[in-house]
């Protein structure tokens, strides 16, 4: 038995959110709906301007731990939080939530732990402003090998993949772990960091045990459209799983095709259904589910996080399987 099921590698974030009006963002120049990465200075600026912060741990691999720990597998997060309030609070709210930290925050670090200042207007609206910080500098020598040597399963954050270091602990992690008898795999996170890695996506995937992305992040790293796509990320990779907008979601398995239907709801809320199809997805591999059974367990998953607003489970996910006849 391994210590861990699930060990996540991603970047460190906190979610600071506050309610606000469109006059303010009008005022603070940001833009409604959408996420943007931004500099020091900005951010130090907007999280002064924020009323009524609420705080809660985030970034996407950190948002499947989440899910993962709400259906009851034992976790950890490699992560890089400095030794500041937020650090300090990022590390804190993770051991609450069950999941170990093993990185301590890093004390004199020149660089501030990474936030995303969140604006919430009385329309739902979400508009993120995300200050990288400490978090994406993550390298070799945060990766503990008695830490991802001991889990049945790895998950890699793309986003980390846009600096050399944090391509050094990846492949330090991936490599630690699969020769101690697990399985690794990486959400593909975004298309245009794969559009800037090609190359080194391309090799990474031949070492990994399973990939997860959606059909615009495929068609990038191959160049071409999504079915043949698919057809070469199988050949470079044991286990590739597909998720499409709207469509059913596609997973292949060298000689096996499936396909997963999906229920369409109407979001309230779509940030995080990634992450959470992740957590259900791994869900059903750490429990020895079938591929079919694991699918549709990240589909009612993402399902859950969509209907409210946050990119974390409310309700009892392993409840909702029950529900469906899934365990």
């Amino acid at each position: 038995m391994k210590r861990y099921q699930v060990v996540g590698i991603g970047n460190a974030i906190v979610d600071v959110l506050s309610q606000t009006d469109e006059t303010f963002l009008d005022h603070m120049g940001i833009t409604k709906g959408i996420m943007q990465l931004i500099e020091r200075e900005r951010a130090e600026v907007l999280y002064a301007a924020m009323k009524d912060r609420t705080e809660a741990p985030g970034g996407s691999v950190g948002n499947t731990l989440a899910g993962c720990g709400n259906l009851g597998l034992k976790t950890a997060f490699i992560g890089r939080v400095r030794d500041d309030a937020l650090g300090r609070f990022y590390a804190r709210a993770l051991q609450a939530e069950g999941t170990d930290f093993p990185n301590p925050p890093v004390a004199g670090a020149e660089l501030p732990s990474s936030r995303s200042m969140i604006f919430v207007t009385p329309d739902g609206e979400r508009s993120m402003n995300t200050y990288l910080g400490i978090s994406a500098d993550l390298g070799p020598q945060d990766v503990a090998e008695d830490v991802t040597g001991d889990t049945e399963f790895l998950f890699l954050e793309g986003y980390l993949f846009d600096k050399a270091p944090g391509k050094e602990a990846f492949l330090k992690a991936a490599r630690t772990c699969r020769a101690a008898g697990g399985k690794a795999g990486i959400a593909l996170s975004d298309p245009f960091c794969v559009d800037r890695h090609r190359s080194d996506f391309r090799r990474l995937v031949t070492e990994l045990d399973y990939v997860i992305g959606n059909e615009h992040e495929w068609a990038s790293l191959y160049e071409t459209d999504l079915e043949a796509a698919l057809d070469m990320a199988a050949a470079d990779c044991p286990l590739v799983v597909c998720t499409r907008s709207g469509s059913d979601v596609v997973i292949r398995a060298r000689d096996q095709v499936i396909s997963v239907p999906v229920h369409r709801v109407v979001p309230v809320d779509a940030t995080g259904a990634g992450d959470q199809f992740a957590a259900g997805f791994l869900y059903g591999l750490a429990t020895g589910q079938d591929l079919l059974t694991a699918g549709k367990m990240g589909c009612v998953a993402a399902a859950e996080v969509i209907s409210h607003f946050g990119a974390r489970p409310e309700k009892d996910v392993k409840a909702l399987f029950r529900a469906q006849g899934l365990v």
